[in-house]
């Protein structure tokens, strides 16, 4: 009865070690797609959040006073969002690289270094 109860400690052992491997690959092609999908969409979206504050402002200053005021706090909001984004595309790829640095996202095609 004990040797069955340590081969079957043994099997759930190489079990684990095969899973684990799968996920670890998983792991890797998830934050390679995540760091491609960051830096081609937030600098289009900062672009496009720049473009839009600039509408926002103009738009605003032909109104009257409590419109032109709430169209200053949306263009800002706007500029705000355009930066966070902008230093988002930045950061991503260093913090990604600290956080898993033998990932394939450092090297190919779709490289996010």
């Amino acid at each position: 009865m004990r040797k069955i109860g340590v081969l079957f400690v043994m099997a759930a052992m190489v079990a684990s070690v095969f899973a684990a491997t799968s996920m670890l690959s998983g792991l890797t092609g998830a934050l390679d797609s995540l760091c491609v999908g960051l830096k081609s969409m937030l600098p289009v979206a900062a672009m496009l959040m720049i473009i839009l504050a600039g509408v926002i402002y103009a738009a605003g200053q032909m109104m009257g006073a409590e419109t032109r005021a709430r169209a200053n706090v949306w263009a800002t909001a706007c500029l705000t969002g355009a930066l966070i984004a902008i230093l988002i595309a930045v950061v991503a790829p260093a913090v990604l690289n600290s956080i898993y640095p033998s990932g394939s996202f450092t090297s190919g095609a779709n490289a996010c270094q």
